[in-house]
């Protein structure tokens, strides 16, 4: 996939990626390219590839989910700034939180937007859990994005404390979805969310298997949860 293909399938769905965004997603390649060979950031370098694999994947909640409706974002476990930062690009007028563990990570996506001139962008360098317990952030958000980072009670528990009520969690996963969510039906009641939506599709060139979990906040989250770092990862909710 090449950015002109990008531009086109995101078209199809009603995304318009004009040619700003187009230098933008380049600027982006080189710069995960550049600061690759310095720390590992993505296995995956091809150029169509990234394409494909981060930049068209990280768009597709857009298909499925109206984005002009959020005002604020936060990606959790962002890593090389997936799926957050391509849809910043589409949507710039998105208020945007990249939450990660890791500072050299954050370093490298303050570059990006420094040279994407990217604005409202907040770096946040933290476990998901303290997150989450922070009044800062504990449901302040429309949106709560996680690419397949965790199983998907254990995601519950790291990101529904950040969204609102009425809020959402979109959840990114591959194949094999069924038993994950059968699993999580325990922790997202206790969460106060519930499976909305399942959206399944597959990438356009390789066509492997895609899969967008959309779950909707209908209630506050118990001031118990999250529980403190590691234990929904070492102990989740079944």
């Amino acid at each position: 996939m090449d950015a002109r293909k990008l531009q086109q399938l995101a078209a199809e769905h009603g995304i318009t990626i004009t040619e700003d965004m187009l230098a933008q997603f380049e600027r982006y390649y080189e710069l995960l390219i550049e600061w690759n060979e310095k720390m590992n950031l993505t296995g995956i370098t091809e150029k169509k590839q990234v394409y494909e694999k981060h930049f068209y994947d990280s768009i597709t909640p857009s298909f499925y989910y109206d984005f002009t409706k959020v005002g604020s974002m936060i990606d959790v476990g962002s890593g090389a700034g997936f799926p957050g930062i391509p849809l910043k690009i589409c949507f710039p007028a998105l208020s945007l939180t990249v939450l990660d563990s890791l500072k050299k990570r954050l370093l490298f996506l303050e570059e990006v937007c420094k040279e994407l001139k990217l604005q409202d962008v907040t770096f946040l360098h933290s476990r998901a859990e303290d997150a989450g317990q922070n009044l800062a952030y504990r449901e302040t958000f429309d949106l709560a994005t996680a690419r397949a980072v965790a199983r998907l009670n254990v995601l519950a528990e790291l990101c529904l404390p950040l969204v609102k009520p009425d809020g959402a969690f979109l959840v990114m996963k591959a194949t094999g979805i069924e038993e994950e969510l059968n699993e999580a039906k325990k922790a997202l009641k206790k969460l106060g969310g519930r499976t909305e939506k399942v959206e399944s599709f597959q990438l356009p060139e390789e066509e492997s298997d895609r899969n967008l979990i959309i779950v909707r906040k209908h209630g506050k989250t118990p001031c118990a949860y999250p529980r403190k770092a590691g234990t929904p990862a070492n102990s989740p909710i079944l």
